[in-house]
Parts: C-alpha cells; structure tokens; sequence
C-alpha cells in the first residue's frame, strides 16, 4: 500500500477494508472508517490494497463529500468517503457505494468471491473514476469478466463499460477472435494500478493473461487486448491504441507494473511516452499519444508447445535495446551455497524442457525464466524527468510449471484438460537455483538507451554467514521512488531494511531496519516546510516478516562539513 497526500493530510487503506486519514507531521489518526467487509470469506488474491484515490468536485459548495477519497475493497465494492470526516458520501451510488462483481459473470456461471475481488485503488481522470479487478485465472476457466468500468465521480452512475475480451461483434478485437472461445475466456483485466494522462484525456490499462493462465487451448489466437497496454478515451471509454506485450499468454506474464508517463528524445525533439516494465523481462516504450513503439520492437520466433490442444503463437515482441535479462539460464549456471545444493539445482533444470523465455509450459514440467513472479512485477518503476533516468526493480528467481492431465470425467469442473502446478526454482535447502543476484535495480538513461548501473537489492537473512550475501540480492517486492535531489528511495528485500541510493552510481548512501518488511512503494510529500518519506511495512507472506506499519522519515538539514 502507497499512501497519498493530499490537502494537508495522508489517506491510505488497509487490506481489511479500513481507510485512514492521518496528520502528516505526526501520524496522529484523524479519522478511520470501515468498510465492513466480510473477513471470514476467501477472496481471490487474498486480503490485498494498494490504496485510495482521491477527488474534488469540480463545483466547489463548501459541503460535505466536496472532497473524496475512494477505495476499491476485495469485497468488490468502490466506496466514496468524505474526506474531511470519513462519513460516507451517501449521493454517491447506492449511499456510498457501488458494487463492482454485478455484470461480470461468464455464460452465466456464478461468481464467487475467490474468483472476482478488487485489489487496486481506481484511477481519477477529471470527473471520472475507472476501476478494474482481481480475476483467479489460475484454477479453471470461465470465472469472471475482466471488464473496466468508469463511473461518474459525483453520483457514482455508470459511464462506460471496456471488456479487453470480445463479447459481441461490435467489439474492436472481435475479428481475432472466435465467438465460442471468447465466450469462455476469462481475465484479460486490469488489477494493477492504472495511469491516466488528463491533458490528453487518456487512461492506459495494464491488462492481465486471460484465463486459464497456463493452457490456452480453448482461447485459440493471439488474445489480443490481453497482456497489453489500452489506451483509451476517459470520457467515453473508446479505443484509442493497444500494444500487446505477449502473444497468447501461457505463463502468466500479465502486465502488472503500472504504466510509467515520461518524455525521451527522439529526432532532436521532446516526446512523451509511455514505458511499460513486463514480467518477461522487457521495457517497451510507446509514443503515448499513438501507441507506435519508440524503441523499435521485432517479433522472434519462440519454442513450440508439445501438449496436446495447445497451439503457441510461434513468436513474441522483443524490444531492441538490452533486455533487462538473459533469455537463457543454462543447467551449467545452476547456483549452491553448497556442492550438494548446486547439484541438485542442476539436476533439476536438466530434467526440465528449458528453450529459453517463452518455452511453453508442459506434462514433463517447464523451466519458466523468468518466472511468474517477475521480470519487473506490480512494484514497477520510476523516472526522474530531469536527469531522464528510468530505475526499475527486477526479480530474478525462476520458476517450474507442470500441466497434469484432468480425467475425462472431471474436467466439466475445471473447464480444461489440465490442471497447473506451480513452484519456485529452488534448491533443498530454501535458496534459489537461479545464479544470483536474485533482485537488480537497474537504472536506464532513456535518451541514449543505455543502462547506467545496476545493483543487487538486498540480503537473504539466512545468508548473513556469508560474507558475499550483500552481492546476492534476494527476492524484492516493492517499487522505487526518486527524489529531485538525486536520491532513490526503496525497501523491498527480505531483510527488512529501507535504503537510499545515489541516482547516479548506485551507491548505498543510508539505510535503516524497519520494523516489517517494506514490501511496498514509498512516498514522499512536503509539509509545513519539511519533506517526509513514508512507507507502508507490513512484510509479503514468505519474503518479508510481517508487520502493520506505516513509518515516516524526515528528510534534515546537512550535518555540518557534509
């Protein structure tokens, strides 16, 4: 969770569905309203917020819910507060809320709440707010709709409806798709944040794989509008461009990090764009407007599946400027703290089909790399727009899917012939088989595509005997924030630390222990003359140790001679 500030006060939200406003000297609560959801329910990413936003009206009358703040709860409702006081906004939908998991049931199945749930704060654009959603593409097919919805920010109407799947012919993917297997395709949809260019009127959806995640012989093509950035008109919901990332997704490489909105030198002049950080390992960067690739993109061949009733895309985009990692990982590369260790990694890998990125998943089991987890995932990225220099968060772990062959008479219940298995690449004794370091921040000079410096993020606790630990990295969750004065603020490893780099060379300039782990992204704001950083430290389940926190530094004046 990343909190806001706004009008002399911090808003943020809890995965139990609390909103919060907070004094931003001191963290004293000003205010804390619950949502009322229903903690004893299983929910499809479990209990997940990355916070609120907020809206003013544009008709300022001085009365309550003038000021809004928004969350979207994984009870599936969005739910408008005043901000000053934390009542409900009660001429907003119905007495303040609108529920979001009506209208996105597939060939009239029944949604549950571990299939649809809500887990990002919605995107304000002017005087309308658009929210996506959490869809389990993991289990079977046919769950829920991915649909984006807008809602008017006064009244909470219903605006426009976007599904990235095709339902109807009218649809502008209709064509690359067949009516039958769109009918029963799930996902597709936008469960990480959004972002929004407002003078331009656009907002640009990170869409996620389309269900089920690992076998796509029933959603037969290229899926387009998955796995893509969509531009579209804020106001009325029309398409403006799309940019795919990955053709007929098959390993879960859902475009999770939020759309990054900067500017690169192109033919002597200024271009805004839009950078797009994949699972996959890639950077795209798109002219924002157009959507025309402004780091030319060249389609390669990738592996064939070997599983019966899969036809994988026989190529995928790569843009040509270094990859953020290697396409290959070779059993020779196996990793060990110990002899043992590294044999066993490099027994697993050979027994594994290992073609490099893209290999498709199979029965004999698929080394996945990167894995599901990143590449660059939800923690996303930063951009400084005066040095011009792009810093992003890469895991580096890889992972082993295996698809199991459903009996006949069950698969009515999963909608496909296979069930998924997925596991992290590791060795007996816990640590990664990948060679490390198992997490990077890399920082890239758009204008002259070129990467400046990279550094591990990080240590794994249990390697604090070894003195080469600090070079490892580990596993990092939660993404990076600069400031102007050149320096780069990010937690996100497992041993809980929060630190500062120089923007420049990537040198460790501070760093302290939280009291959980940092698995998210900080902010930072000025107030009454005096800039803070926060940052949210409630750990990840199996990375960071867990915690309810939000801790705020400030940042004081040069010690005398510094």
């Amino acid at each position: 969770m990343t909190p806001l500030y706004w009008k002399g006060a911090l808003f943020l939200s809890t995965p139990y569905g609390e909103v919060l406003s907070l004094d931003p000297a001191n963290g004293t609560v000003r205010w804390r309203t619950d949502t009322n959801i229903d903690v004893s329910r299983p929910y499809a990413e479990g209990f997940t917020s990355r916070g609120v936003a907020v809206w003013s009206h544009s008709d300022v009358s001085g009365q309550q819910c003038d000021d809004r703040v928004f969350v979207a709860t994984v009870a599936s409702e969005m739910v408008a507060l005043d901000a000053h006081s934390g009542l409900p906004c009660l001429q907003f939908g119905d007495r303040g809320k609108v529920r979001l998991d009506t209208g996105v049931a597939l060939q009239g199945s029944l949604v549950e709440s571990w299939d649809y749930s809500v887990t990002s704060p919605p995107t304000v654009v002017g005087d309308v707010i658009v929210v996506g959603s959490s869809v389990r593409t993991n289990g079977r097919a046919g769950t829920a709709s991915g649909v984006v919805r807008a809602y008017d920010a006064a009244t909470g109407s219903l605006l426009w409806r976007f599904d990235p799947i095709p339902r109807s012919p009218d649809h502008p993917a209709w064509k690359e798709w067949s009516p039958e297997d769109a009918a029963r395709t799930s996902g597709g949809n936008v469960w990480g944040v959004m972002s929004a260019d407002e003078n331009l009127g656009i907002v640009y959806l990170p869409t996620a794989s389309p269900g089920p995640d690992s076998f796509g012989g029933l959603r037969r093509g290229r899926n387009d509008f998955a796995n893509s950035i969509v531009a579209l008109d804020a106001e009325s919901g029309s398409l403006i461009w799309s940019f795919q990332t990955v053709h007929h997704d098959l390993w879960d490489y859902d475009v999770a990090a939020q759309p990054v909105l900067a500017s690169m030198r192109k033919e002597g002049r200024d271009v805004d764009v839009v950078v797009i950080g994949t699972k996959s390992g890639s950077l795209f960067v798109l002219n924002r407007v157009t959507g025309e690739p402004l780091v030319p993109v060249v389609e390669l061949p990738v592996p064939e599946s070997d599983v019966a009733g899969e036809n994988a895309w026989p190529t995928q985009p790569f843009p040509t400027w270094p990859t953020l990692q290697e396409r290959y990982l070779s059993p020779d590369e196996a990793f060990g703290v110990t002899d043992s260790d590294e044999k066993s990694c490099r027994d697993s890998m050979a027994g594994l089909r290992n073609e490099g990125t893209f290999t498709p998943p199979s029965v004999r089991g698929t080394l996945a790399w990167p894995g599901f987890w990143g590449g660059v995932n939800w923690d996303g990225m930063a951009f400084d727009p005066v040095r011009r220099v792009l810093i992003v968060t890469v895991k580096r772990l890889a992972t082993v899917v295996q698809l199991h062959p459903i009996p006949s008479g069950l698969q009515h219940g999963f909608g496909v012939p296979y069930s998924a298995t997925r596991r992290p690449l590791v060795a007996p004794s816990g640590i990664p088989c990948t060679p490390p370091p198992w997490s990077l921040l890399i920082a890239l000079d758009l204008d002259a595509k070129e990467t400046l410096w990279t550094a591990p993020l990080g240590a794994i606790p249990s390697l604090a005997y070894d003195e080469r630990a600090s070079e490892w990295g580990s596993l990092a969750f939660g993404g990076p924030l600069m400031t102007e004065g050149g320096l780069v603020f990010v937690g996100a490893s497992q041993d809980d630390q929060f630190r500062a780099f120089d923007i420049e060379t990537g040198d460790v300039l501070w760093e302290t222990g939280l009291p959980a782990g940092g698995q998210a992204t900080p902010m930072t704001y000025v107030h009454d003359g005096l800039q803070y950083v926060v940052i949210a430290a409630g750990g990840r389940a199996g990375i960071g140790s867990p915690g309810d926190w939000l801790v705020a530094y400030v940042l004081g004046p040069p010690e005398p001679g510094q």
